[in-house]
């Protein structure tokens, strides 16, 4: 899948990384879902800068608190179909 991510803290031009990722599986009680459009929120940007409450990224960060998209695989029990 198309992702981008950060593997440390800093500013965004140094840090974040546009590239491929293999495409999770969901487990139980999870969904797949294919994100179109992606907003970064303030809790987003205090992580990647190091400036909010987490002080660590392991082993990576997709900033991604508010999106949209449809659900493209349903993880095992526990998912409702509808």
């Amino acid at each position: 899948m198309r992702a981008v991510w950060h593997e440390r803290q800093g500013p965004a031009r140094d840090v974040l990384i546009l590239g491929e990722k293999p495409t999770p599986y969901p487990g139980p009680d999870e969904v797949l879902t294919r994100v179109f459009t992606s907003g970064v929120n303030q809790s987003d940007e205090g992580m990647r800068s190091g400036l909010g409450r987490h002080q660590n990224v392991d082993p990576f960060v997709m900033p991604q608190s508010d999106g949209a998209g449809i659900v493209e695989t349903l993880g095992g029990e526990g998912v409702p179909s509808s």
